[in-house]
């Protein structure tokens, strides 16, 4: 397939994939995404850094010999630098390694045992595993290499091109989004925020008290100083490092601007959906912005992509057979996988309705409680609310929306 490389700087290119079909990635609804990866050509040896999924190497190839024939080079790959093990980074190593026998694979320590695991093929290959401050020179081209553990997977690591300034950073600071261009001033910013928001909510979150302290080490190293692009394995490459830098460590810490809570339910005959209705007018009555997830149709994506930087949640299911109506459940256990506990102990509302005995408000709170919320208030009804309950209801939005106002 014929395809055009991206030229980033002089010598170095974008040779990646543009997958404008993709829906679902393990859970993550997405419109489209690419699998960034980059040619990088030095005096001595020509560098790939990391590749593609596996049966999307099409258009990888197809960029790859563009890339070879705009440079006027032989079409010879010397290094690869696995940033990553999961497949989307390194799906499609095992045929470079076969069409280039010789090359010379990077990666991690903990990325080896991992890259053996997912590629048979390369079991009996040898790998050459770096650290931190670790530095490989392909002629006028040198590489720093930085682990980066549970940036977002225990293997991660980044890699620093030390002339262009450029930070090779996989996962971390990427967006799944799916456009023409390659940067991010030739995307809204609008738009490139809620991408990284999303991507921040549903992947890097449990690692947020490594984020702050990873960007410390890239100052300690002198990496922050040189740095003048951030290139990720999916979305667009940052020509303004500090937009993405200033995200990350407002959300890692919890400190955005603005009082939001987001309202999370699902009814089984509407009675708790009239409640989240009644409880979100109390909240607004304050001046506090509301954004409702109905989880019979709504996403867990992108439900917890509002959580992240929301000060409170409300979560609302009836009672079924003593235990929570299961169409909140699933996005119940990704609550607690994502763990925002680690940024901040977000104030948490649980309510219901119920038949006869009950229960569902009690479970929401102990597993929000598990998940690292501060679980407020408890509300739960007996079958349809009336009047007065609703305005109970309302009552309860406006006091929890003045509690994080304070």
């Amino acid at each position: 397939m014929k395809a055009d490389a991206y030229k980033i700087v002089d010598n170095v290119y974008w040779v990646g994939v543009l997958d404008w079909d993709i829906r679902d990635y393990h859970g993550y609804t997405l419109d489209g995404t690419t699998y960034n990866c980059y040619l990088v050509f030095g005096e001595d040896k020509v560098a790939l850094i990391d590749n593609v999924y596996p049966g999307k190497s099409e258009q990888f190839w197809g960029r790859i010999k563009d890339a070879f024939e705009k440079e006027g080079r032989e079409f010879k790959i010397d290094v690869v630098v696995q940033n990553h093990i999961e497949n989307d980074h390194s799906g499609s190593l095992g045929e470079v390694v076969a069409k280039f026998p010789d090359v010379e694979v990077y990666c991690s320590k903990k990325a080896e045992p991992g890259l053996k695991n997912h590629l048979p093929e390369l079991e009996d290959f040898e790998f050459n595993t770096v650290k931190t401050g670790d530095t490989l020179d392909i002629g006028g081209k040198t590489f720093q290499f930085v682990n980066a553990p549970m940036l977002h997977w225990p293997d991660s690591m980044f890699t620093m091109l030390m002339e262009d300034g450029i930070l090779f950073s996989n996962d971390a600071f990427g967006q799944h989004i799916c456009v023409s261009e390659r940067l991010d001033t030739d995307v809204d910013p609008v738009i490139l925020t809620d991408a990284a928001r999303k991507y921040y909510a549903n992947l890097i979150t449990l690692a947020s008290p490594m984020v702050g302290r990873k960007i410390d080490e890239l100052a300690e190293l002198g990496i922050v100083d040189n740095l003048k692009m951030i290139a990720p394995c999916h979305g667009q490459i940052f020509t303004n490092p500090e937009f993405i830098i200033d995200l990350y460590q407002k959300w890692s810490t919890g400190s955005y601007e603005g009082n939001k809570i987001t309202f999370i339910y699902d009814t089984m005959h509407h009675s708790t959906q009239r409640m989240a209705h009644a409880m979100a007018e109390g909240v607004m009555s304050e001046g506090v912005k509301v954004k409702m997830y109905f989880m019979h149709d709504d996403d867990k994506s992108d439900a917890v992509t509002d959580v992240l930087d929301s000060k409170a949640i409300f979560v609302g299911a009836p009672t079924m057979m003593n235990n929570p109506f299961p169409g909140i459940g699933d996005v119940m256990y990704y609550l607690n996988c994502l763990s925002f506990g680690n940024i901040e102990k977000k104030k948490a509302v649980v309510f219901g309705s119920k038949g006869w005995a009950g229960g569902s408000a009690r479970i929401l709170a102990a597993n929000l409680e598990g998940a690292g919320f501060e679980v407020v208030e408890q509300m739960e009804i007996d079958f349809k609310p009336n009047e007065e309950i609703l305005e109970e209801c309302y009552e309860l939005g406006k006091k929890v929306a003045q509690l994080i106002k304070e």
